[in-house]
């Protein structure tokens, strides 16, 4: 199912907690970049990065399902072929949307997401969206 605009500002107007997937620790990342511009607009993300303890001041976790809060959006800067085994943990852990970054689409992972009730934005970079959207 393809999102509309109206529902995807929806998304990212309801949302409070993003996991960002892949997340950097380099500030020449785009994941990096992203994840701050996210925390600087008011989310609270949660950097998942196996073997880095801490991004952006924030703790890192090896998995989504570390994670002890609950997660409204996975943001995934991970291969396509990564994205089947994030978008599982994403149904496992009850998130609401997986979100594919620019660049990755997978078809697989929106059928498991898709599949486990969330709603997938996918080939789609989250602040070029929210900057176009508010």
């Amino acid at each position: 199912m393809i999102l509309d605009d109206g529902q995807i500002k929806s998304i990212l107007a309801d949302a409070r907690t993003i996991a960002v997937v892949g997340a950097s620790p380099n500030p020449d990342r785009p994941s990096f970049q992203i994840a701050s511009y996210l925390i600087d607009q008011g989310y609270e993300v949660i950097p998942v990065r196996p073997k880095v303890r801490e991004i952006l001041g924030r703790r890192s976790y090896a998995s989504l399902t570390g994670i002890p809060v609950p997660v409204d959006i996975v943001d995934v800067f991970r291969k396509p072929e990564a994205c089947p085994d994030i978008a599982r943990e994403a149904v496992e852990i009850g998130a609401r949307v997986l979100w594919l970054q620019e660049g990755i689409v997978s078809e697989e992972a929106a059928r498991i997401a898709a599949g486990g009730g969330l709603k997938v934005v996918m080939d789609s970079c989250i602040m070029k969206v929210r900057k176009k959207l508010f």
